[in-house]
């Protein structure tokens, strides 16, 4: 009877998550070179790809997902050693500048995966624009012959972020206003204290820093819109400190809780540091989060008072 009811319970644990929309998506299965490549950003070597000399019409798909990147007509031989093109299917590709400010990847809109690169002004066509891609990124399909269907990622509904950066009152209330964000609470993370109060971080060595948990949805804002907006509103320059309020316990962190989230945050503060700001944030992976006392809960909707030193300061 006991494993009777183990068993209906799995099943049911397994329905409701087929009911949510969680299922792992399906996208087409890499070899080690390709996951090199689309995955984890490598680069094919020069004249190797089977689409640098080629020449035939049709539509040029993302290898991972399927969907539609470049027709050929937008194809030129740019004598660099991989398929070069002066134009995208609209929508369908995504630019992000490299950390080091560079060069700008170029990744399918869609899923992601790792295309190239992308550069202006070396005047070889018209629109003075190069997509330089990966073959291995690519597939062909000749003029005629029908698309493959496009396998879109399924994202969870809701996502957890952590970050610190001077007194939470602020942090709170500032972030309660981004769009997607659905639950914000205010407490002490990255010490080694058990449950602390807001005496024991205040007065004593927790090693603890105030910080805000927020649930969010990843359909509707990103975790690197997040990022930028978190470093938006407060000073990412401070050490130990947010204006007026000074210690550790004030001090800019980001507290990771996953390994995509933990690269997000280095690559946005590298592009503070490209901008000129000697940024004091640390990123540290997500602890133990102990949840603050009732009052400092949505302290500034309870008490009608405005933030104190945390206001928007656009530096994206």
């Amino acid at each position: 009877m006991k494993y009777k009811k183990l068993f209906f319970l799995v099943i049911l644990i397994l329905t409701s998550l087929s009911l949510r929309g969680v299922e792992p998506v399906k996208y087409r299965k890499l070899t080690p070179e390709e996951a090199r490549v689309i995955l984890h950003k490598g680069t094919e070597r020069p004249f190797s790809g089977k689409y640098d000399k080629f020449n035939k019409n049709g539509t040029y798909v993302c290898k991972r997902c399927g969907a539609p990147l470049y027709q050929s007509s937008d194809k030129f031989d740019g004598h660099c050693g991989w398929p070069s093109f002066d134009d995208e299917i609209k929508g369908a590709v995504k630019r992000i500048p490299d950390p080091d400010g560079s060069r700008t990847e170029i990744v399918c809109a869609n899923c992601g995966a790792h295309l190239g690169h992308v550069f202006f002004g070396e005047h070889f066509t018209q629109k003075n624009t190069r997509n330089c891609v990966n073959s291995i990124s690519l597939l062909f399909i000749p003029k005629g012959e029908p698309l493959p269907p496009v396998v879109e990622e399924t994202k969870p509904e809701k996502e957890v972020a952590i970050f610190a950066g001077g007194c939470f009152w602020g942090v709170e209330a500032l972030l309660k206003e981004k769009k997607g964000v659905l639950e914000t609470t205010v407490g002490y993370t990255g010490g080694h204290k058990p449950h602390p109060t807001y005496k024991d971080v205040s007065y004593t060595d927790t090693g603890h820093a105030e910080a805000v948990k927020v649930v969010f949805d990843p359909n509707v804002v990103s975790y690197r819109e997040l990022c930028r907006y978190f470093f938006d509103i407060h000073n990412p320059t401070e050490w130990n400190r947010q204006g007026p309020d000074v210690g550790a316990q004030y001090r800019s962190e980001i507290f990771y809780t996953s390994d995509e989230q933990k690269k997000i945050a280095n690559e946005t503060i590298g592009e503070l540091k490209k901008k000129g700001y000697d940024v004091a944030t640390k990123v540290q992976k997500a602890g133990r989060f102990w949840k603050a006392e009732e009052y400092h809960q949505d302290y500034y909707a309870k008490t009608g008072k405005t933030p104190y030193c945390h206001f928007f300061t656009e530096r994206f």
